[in-house]
């Protein structure tokens, strides 16, 4: 694991540094809920109002110059494109500085070839990130990101002459980001210069349509219980609020929340995380029954979630009122309610009915009368009460779209049919 410093060069860049592509900022790494952050959370980046950190049209025509064909064809093989998807999935991109130290899979160019290594960026460092809020592009020097996939708790990192050991480091403060569970439209920015003041940034802009917002506005926690857990991280993302949970990875969208801390109500300010306890139901045997084993209850705590008489700020800042989810919807629950639509009693086909020379008459129909068919659905799954595991959560989130006056110009009013071209924030 290498640790690549904010402002330090790369040995073995994609393209010189002296380019122009990117610049990083004094940024000191910020403590996080938890290791694993997905990339929708508010706040997860930071932002600035002045100059552009990523020149993407710069980088752009760099990778269009035909004598960088060659590391034009390395650059999308890493990313997993085609040369000629490399336009469009720029426009996609959109430029955020780190505030937490992060791991990644970096790459440097050698030998006309892309070459893999995992590390960690430090906080401050300028990066453009997908539609899913994943690192994707080192803007100083242009060099491809993935995922870094490895074990956080293992990892052991070296530092060099041109990458020393920064202050505040510590390798239980660095975050590994999953992918959103939707693709997003805005991402929640923090001001790196003015924490007191957010930036909304509509996803592939780079400033141009910034809209401003103030981060200590409190928002209160919506009644959350019995909905979905993706539909109450949306919930929570829509007030800039976000969600931890137990576990290395998020709980299915489909799992039924049963509690929050704080509960419904507290005020809180834009970024505190609330913790979800959720039920989860993982399925029917083939007859509709639930088989043992299948009902979970999962209950987080959050050893640094502050009671609400004292929330804590540690991704400062509020946002407006809740809207519906970004581009990938939001999914809703679409089982039908128990016993809502029971079947026609089963026949048994075990005791035919005895002979009759005669039928008798029939009587007349009367409502309510009759036995009702058999049970229809199978019951509902329980939520049983568990000790609430003592474990760092990590946390999730849409980006909020935040109330605020415009920073330079009016905010974006859903998806625009055509991006605006790229300019400096």
């Amino acid at each position: 694991m290498k640790a690549v410093a904010a402002g330090a060069a790369s040995l073995a860049p994609f393209f010189d540094e002296r380019g122009g592509l990117g610049r990083d900022a004094d940024v000191r790494s910020r403590p996080a809920h938890g290791g694993l952050q997905q990339g929708d959370t508010p706040g997860l980046y930071g932002g600035t109002g002045k100059a552009a950190i990523c020149d993407v049209e710069r980088l752009r025509r760099y990778l269009a110059e035909p004598r960088n064909d060659r590391r034009a064809r390395a650059w999308a093989g890493a990313l997993d494109l085609r040369t000629d998807e490399i336009p469009e999935y720029l426009d996609g991109l959109t430029p955020v500085l780190l505030r937490h130290d992060t791991l990644v899979k970096n790459h440097d160019y050698k030998k006309e070839k892309a070459v893999p290594f995992d590390a960690l960026l430090q906080a401050g460092i300028a990066i453009l990130v997908d539609e899913h809020g994943l690192p994707a592009v080192k803007c100083s020097c242009g060099n491809p990101l993935r995922p870094f996939e490895g074990d956080k708790s293992r990892i052991s990192v070296s530092f060099d002459d041109e990458n020393k050991k920064w202050k505040g480091y510590g390798r239980s403060e660095a975050v590994v980001v999953r992918p959103a569970s939707h693709e997003l439209e805005r991402i929640a920015l923090v001001n790196v210069e003015d924490p007191d003041r957010g930036v909304e940034r509509p996803v592939g802009t780079t400033g141009e349509e910034d809209t401003a917002f103030d981060t200590r506005k409190r928002q209160a926690v919506p009644s959350l219980i019995g909905t979905t857990f993706g539909e109450a991280s949306r919930r929570l993302a829509g007030r800039g609020l976000a969600v931890a949970y137990d576990g290395e990875n998020a709980p299915p969208d489909g799992a039924r929340v049963t509690a929050s801390d704080p509960a419904a109500g507290a005020e809180l300010r834009f970024g505190t995380h609330v913790t979800l306890s959720v039920v989860e139901d993982t399925g029917t045997s083939a007859d509709g029954s639930t088989p043992p084993g299948a009902e979970s209850s999962r209950g987080t705590k959050d050893p640094g979630s502050p009671p609400p008489s004292s929330p804590s700020a540690s991704s400062s800042g509020p946002a407006k009122s809740e809207r519906p989810g970004a581009r990938g919807g939001t999914p809703g629950d679409t089982s039908a309610p128990a016993g809502s639509a029971p079947p026609p009693p089963p026949s048994t086909g075990s005791t035919p009915p005895p002979e009759r020379s005669t039928p008798p008459p029939t009587p007349p129909k009367t409502p309510g009368t009759g036995s009702p068919p058999p049970g229809s659905a199978a019951s509902p799954p329980r939520t049983t009460a568990s000790t609430p595991p003592t474990g760092d959560p990590v946390t999730t989130g849409a980006p909020p779209p935040p109330t605020g006056s415009p920073a330079s110009s009016a905010p974006a009013t859903g998806t625009p049919a055509e991006r605006p071209r790229r300019t400096r924030e």
